[in-house]
C-alpha cells in the first residue's frame, strides 16, 4: 500500500513539473529578427575594357569588401591598367604604352539588394602610380624596367553603375560601366596628361552575402 501511494505521488509530481515547463515555454516565441543587420564579406575579381585618348585600355581589378544588410559595401579595391598608346618616346627612341597601378577606398550603395537582380553605384577613391613602358617589350613578353623618371603619382576618382546578379548566397555577378578621372600626369614628353575615360566590363564576387540567419527567442508580455 505504501508503494502504491509513493508511485501515485511521483506521478502527480511529474505531471505538475511538465505542466509548469509547458507554461514557461508558452512565454517565449522563436523567430528570425529581420531588423538585425545581415552581414556579408566577399572577394571580387573584375575585368574592364575602355579607352584613353581613343586607344584600347584594359583594366583588371581585385577587391575585398564588407556588405551591410545587402544595402551598402565598404572595402578596398586595387586595379592594374594597361593602355596601348604606342607613343614615340624621343628619350628612348621606343614606342611606349601606359601602365598604371592604383587602388583605394571602395564604396558601393545598393538598391533592391534582396532581389535576384539589383542595382548599385560603386565609387573608388584612391591613388597610385602611372608610367610608360616599351610597347615592343610588352608585346614580346620581355622584362620591363622602370626608373623614377618613368613613374608619376596619380590621384584617381572612379564612379560607376553596376547591375548585380545574385546567383546564390555565395556567388554574385556584376556587369556595368565606370568613368575614371585622374589628376594630371607630369611625365617628360607625355602627350597624355590624364587617365580619364569610360570603361565597361564584368566581375564575379565570391563570399557570403547574408550571414545573419540566426534564430532568436523573445519573451512574450
Amino acid at each position: 500500500m505504501n508503494n502504491q501511494k509513493t508511485t501515485i505521488f511521483l506521478l502527480f509530481l511529474l505531471m505538475g513539473t511538465m505542466g509548469f515547463a509547458q507554461n514557461d515555454d508558452d512565454q517565449y516565441i522563436t523567430f528570425n529578427d529581420r531588423k538585425n543587420v545581415v552581414h556579408g564579406v566577399y572577394l571580387g575579381l573584375s575585368t574592364y575594357f575602355g579607352e584613353i585618348e581613343g586607344e584600347d585600355t584594359y583594366i583588371g581589378g581585385l577587391k575585398v569588401a564588407y556588405v551591410a544588410n545587402r544595402q551598402f559595401e565598404v572595402g578596398f579595391m586595387g586595379n592594374v591598367l594597361y593602355s596601348q598608346q604606342n607613343i614615340f618616346n624621343p628619350r628612348t627612341n621606343n614606342n611606349d604604352d601606359i601602365v598604371a597601378v592604383y587602388g583605394g577606398l571602395h564604396l558601393e550603395p545598393i538598391l533592391f539588394g534582396k532581389k535576384r537582380v539589383s542595382l548599385s553605384f560603386p565609387i573608388l577613391i584612391g591613388g597610385g602610380g602611372v608610367g610608360y613602358v616599351d610597347h615592343n617589350a610588352v608585346v614580346n613578353d620581355e622584362n620591363v624596367d622602370l626608373n623614377d623618371d618613368d613613374i608619376d603619382a596619380v590621384f584617381v576618382l572612379e564612379p560607376g553603375m553596376n547591375v548585380l546578379f545574385n546567383i546564390s548566397r555565395f556567388v554574385q555577378l556584376e556587369a556595368g560601366f565606370r568613368y575614371r578621372m585622374s589628376s594630371k600626369i607630369e611625365l617628360a614628353q607625355s602627350p597624355v596628361d590624364r587617365l580619364n575615360g569610360f570603361s565597361g566590363g564584368i566581375g564575379v564576387k565570391l563570399g557570403v552575402f547574408n550571414m545573419g540567419r540566426n534564430r532568436y527567442k523573445k519573451q512574450l508580455n
